[in-house]
């Protein structure tokens, strides 16, 4: 008579698939054996990520600083910007399962990770933000660029009847307009080379959007914000065009003592900005805003929590799955970072709003 085999309890190995950067202008899908989450771990399976245009892009390029960490807040990118690396910020999954100390209710919960490109991966249990129920998947995916569209939104301080304008229409820009839109401005405008993203500005609620390459188009635009008897001049310039000479026409577009906020991280790009004249004239208030902190005069009743808060209930009303233009596996990965590479030069069609990869194996 044969002896009784003992049937294993253990769970089945999970192997990832991740995106690599390897170098300038190349990346690659590798496959990572997963040990078991640690104690205090999820293991998660990833639905989808959304692609950063801006900052993957800088990365793709090699135009990030080598001396800093990628995001000194964030536990998965606290390292410099050197080849090969992981990246992304955005990803939303579900959880497989958890460590021996994490608690049963969190199997099979919808999370958000500010985490890499990956199929599956281990996160500590207080790295994730469980998603709200009612949420879609879809808008879920846009709570970073929503997070910094809310605190540019801080950060700026719009008034009552103030002529705001938004330079650059990413999908920060979209975000940060549609946000802008539900306030009680007396104008809005924003500027935007790609007929494509001028086109959605005006759906989310920018009142008119100019091109920057056409000298007509900048001096209407001009024209506008000179149009009243007093203060002329736009009283608040958002610059999220993530191109470091965009700042000149921020300048152009103030008046006295207007606030230019600047959204955008270059990188290791730069450009020759013009600070004397009026620039220096006019008294302007240039802020940089970084969504990884608070503006100290708010942190006396804001915090990270509270922000958050906000930021899911501007998906729940903005609802930005509509934005999403390209859905693809990391199979597709090179060619979606070649054409965004293209896009940016000016040299492609210029239609990705907003790509994002998907994981089959979690619809």
């Amino acid at each position: 008579m044969s002896t009784p085999r003992e049937i294993s309890t253990a769970a089945p190995a999970v192997v990832a698939r991740q995106l690599w950067f390897t170098g300038e202008n190349q990346v690659e899908v590798r496959e990572q054996l997963l040990p078991e989450p640690a104690a205090n771990e999820l293991l998660v399976e990833a639905i989808c990520s959304s692609v950063s245009a801006g900052t993957e892009l800088l990365l793709y390029r090699g135009q990030l600083p080598q001396h800093m960490s990628l995001d000194a807040s964030l536990t998965s990118l606290q390292h410099a910007a050197k080849y090969p690396l992981q990246y992304g910020y955005a990803s939303v999954g579900r959880v497989a399962r958890g460590g021996k100390n994490v608690a049963a209710e969190w199997q099979g919960k919808l999370v958000f990770a500010f985490q890499p490109h990956a199929s599956h991966f281990a996160i500590p249990v207080d790295d994730v933000i469980p998603l709200p129920v009612e949420l879609d998947t879809y808008d879920a995916v846009f709570l970073a660029n929503m997070e910094t569209a809310v605190n540019l939104v801080q950060d700026g301080g719009p008034g009552l009847g103030e002529r705001v304008v938004v330079l650059g229409q990413g999908i920060v820009g979209l975000l940060l307009s549609s946000l802008l839109a539900r306030h009680p401005l007396g104008a809005l405008y924003a500027v935007e080379s790609l007929t494509a993203r001028r086109a959605r500005a005006l759906q989310v609620g920018v009142q008119q959007v100019f091109d920057p390459t056409s000298a007509a188009e900048v001096n209407a635009l001009k024209e506008r914000l000179s149009a009243s008897s007093a203060g002329s001049g736009a009283d608040l310039v958002y610059e999220v065009s993530g191109v470091p000479a965009a700042l000149n026409l921020a300048i152009d577009l103030c008046g006295y003592h207007s606030r230019i906020v600047i959204g955008s991280w270059y990188g290791s790009k730069s450009a020759t900005i013009a600070l004397g004249g009026d620039a220096h004239r006019n008294r302007l208030k240039i802020i940089t805003s970084q969504v990884s902190s608070l503006a100290p005069e708010l942190s006396g009743r804001w915090d990270k929590a509270r922000r958050f808060d906000l930021a899911w209930e501007m998906l729940r009303q903005v609802q930005p799955r509509k934005l999403i233009t390209h859905r693809m596996t990391l199979d597709g990965a090179a060619d979606l970072y070649a054409q965004l590479h293209r896009q940016s030069d000016r040299q492609g069609p210029g239609d990705i709003m907003q790509a994002i990869f998907e994981y089959p194996h979690s619809r």
